[in-house]
Parts: C-alpha cells; structure tokens; sequence
C-alpha cells in the first residue's frame, strides 16, 4: 500500500463476539484505515483508497510461541525472522514469547513483524529441562531470576513446573511450594504475571495456591482442580497442536521410562475431554501453539480447530484466539484509533474456524503485509 493511501473495509468486522450490531460489540458493515489506526468514519476528502473486501478478526494471538528458538536451542536473526514472518503470513500478529533465549528485541523496530510480549528466558531445575532452552537453577536461586527476567520480559515471566525425574522415571514437580510462592510474590511485586509449563497432575493445585497467573499445556488438570482454576481465574493455554506429539514423544522415551511414556499417552488420550471440562467451568482459555521448539510456526489457524473439535464452541474459540486473548494481553481489538492489525477471510470464520488457516488478507500496521 502506498504512503499516505487508506483502506476501506467493507463486509462483516467481527469487532466482537456478538450478533449484528449487537450491544457491546458485534458486527460492523465497514470500516477505513487512516495513517495506520483504525475508525469507523468515513474520511472526508480521502482520495488514494484501496477497498479491502471480506470478514474481518483483529489479528490473531498465538499466546504460546517462542521466536528465536527451535529444538537446538537460541536461533540466528535470520532464522526468527523467518519465524515471525511465518507467523505474521499465517495472521498471528500478536504473540506471547513465552520463553527464548535469544534476544528479539531488534524486532520490534520492524513495521511488517508482529508484535511480540516476551516472557523472558525460561527458568528451570538444573538438569531438569531441554538443554540450551533455560536458565537451570536451584530454588534458592528462583526468586532472584524470576526478578531479572521480569524487568527483562514485558509483563510475564515462565517457570519450567514439572519436567521428567529422571529417579523416579516419570514427571514431577520442579520447584518446593515456599520457592513458588516466594518467586510469584516477587514477580507480582515488580508488575509481571508468571505462567509455568505443565504436564503433571500434581504440579497444578501448589502453583494455583502460590498465586499464578496461567499454566500452559495443564494436561493435568482433573476434577479436583479444575474448581481451583475456575475460583482463582488462572487462564490456560491448552497448545493442543504440541500435546497431538505426546504418542511419538512416549515411543522416543518409552525403552528408558516407560512409566513416564505411559503417563504421556494417558494425557493425551483424555485432551479433549480435559480442555473441554476447563471451558465449561469458565476457565478462561487462550491459543497457543508451541512453535518454535521441534513444532513449525503459523499453526494458530489450525489450533483454534482443536479447540472446536475438542467441544468449545466455534465463537468461544475465536475469541481464545481474537477479542479475548487480546483483552487479556491488554492489546486492543478492532476499536476506534487502534493500530489496524486485522486478517481478512472469504467467509465466516464464525460458521467454520478451518477459514482461519487460509487468510485472505493481513493487516499489520495499517498496511496489507499478506
């Protein structure tokens, strides 16, 4: 798009999960592009216009990604440029890092890369985490690097809950109760909210307890905690894209700890049972795809249809992927003035999510990027 051009949207934006017109946000006949922000009156004197037609979503939110990783460890700039890219073309223009040891920060001075909320670097038990991912320390140690990677992170922090022990041969919590609760306060203390990653089931009501904020995977929630998550609020973010990888990783695994192995398989047996238990207590649930470990980038379109297969109504996943997930990052929507990052679809993603994988157009920054 040229300098100085504007957009004219005309369709259906979805601005919100309601009806036509409804009360509180719904959908919208049009919408224009000025100077890269977003507005619901038409420009007077506008000249240069390109119309833009389809079904319109803000940009997505893939809430579970790591850019400048993949299974080895920290990648080149080149290589999380590709990544975001993959992302941004796929029309994920919100994403939450939620751990990288490489430093991005060089993207946010880029216009056509999505925007991106890091959680800092990983923190794990010594010897308790892929190699290369994150700093591996020792309790007494947590609240000090929680602290560091919340001045460092933009708003979040990620602790490693449970990993697999290698003496009992299965999965089992990281961290002492006192440790966690410590670190939370302190993270809480400075302005950041803190999520772990979680398979166990017995990771979960501790962290809950302690004052976390979100759990990511949460394989292990049951019918003992998940009333624990719902009273508290705590969000997850199911990855159900990375958890479908359960069975090869237990066949990996399984001449070595096949208790472990066992315990993966029965996880993902009951995944969609579990995500669709969490969605009918209120749970709030966020998309997120886990990419940038051994998963490729620009799979939200394709979790959001898990979520639907999993028995979470269609608009209740797109707004685990859209209005809510952007609410609950603090990033605005389709609003007056906002910055116009919004995907543009041939038809409804509302009667079928599949859409979400084949955008039409991307919008970032006010400028058609895909």
């Amino acid at each position: 798009m040229r300098d100085g051009a504007v957009l004219h949207i005309k369709g259906r934006v979805l601005v919100g999960p309601g009806d036509e017109h409804a009360a509180g946000g719904g959908v919208r006949d049009e919408m224009w592009v000025v100077d890269g922000r977003i507005t619901f009156e038409r420009p007077a004197g506008a000249r240069d216009v390109r119309l833009v037609e389809g079904w319109v979503l803000p940009g997505l939110v893939d809430a579970h990604c790591h850019v400048g990783l993949d299974a080895h460890g920290a990648v080149d700039e080149s290589t999380s440029e590709k990544q975001a890219l993959t992302d941004r073309d796929a029309g994920a223009l919100l994403l939450r890092d939620a751990g990288s040891p490489a430093d991005t920060r060089w993207i946010d001075d880029r216009e056509d890369l999505p925007r991106i909320i890091r959680a800092g670097r990983h923190i794990a038990r010594t010897k308790r985490y892929i190699r290369n991912y994150a700093h591996e320390i020792e309790p007494e140690d947590l609240v000090a690097y929680v602290a560091a990677e919340a001045r460092r992170g933009d708003g979040w922090v990620k602790l490693v809950g449970d990993w697999i022990d290698r003496e009992t041969g299965d999965l089992a919590a990281c961290w002492p109760r006192g440790a966690v609760e410590a670190a939370i306060a302190e993270a809480h203390r400075l302005g950041a909210r803190v999520t772990a990653h979680c398979f166990a089931e017995e990771t979960l009501a501790p962290l809950v307890e302690a004052g976390i904020d979100c759990i990511e995977h949460a394989t292990g929630l049951t019918e003992e905690t998940i009333p624990l998550f719902a009273e508290r609020g705590v969000a997850i973010v199911p990855t159900l894209v990375n958890i479908a990888t359960f069975p090869r990783l237990a066949l990996g695994g399984e001449a070595k700890f096949p208790r472990w192995a066992d315990h993966m398989r029965r996880l993902h047996a009951r995944r969609y049972e579990t995500v669709r238990a969490a969605h009918d207590a209120g749970i709030p649930i966020f998309t997120g795809t886990d990419a940038g470990g051994s998963l490729a980038h620009g799979l939200v379109g394709q979790e959001v249809a898990e979520l639907v297969k999993a028995g979470i109504p269609a608009r209740d996943a797109l707004s685990s992927a859209t209005w809510g997930a952007r609410a609950w990052l603090g990033r605005p929507g389709l609003t007056e003035g906002a910055a116009a990052d919004f995907v543009v679809y041939e038809t409804d993603p509302r009667e079928d999510v599949r859409v979400l994988t084949s955008p039409r157009r991307v919008v970032l920054r006010g400028r058609v990027v895909a």
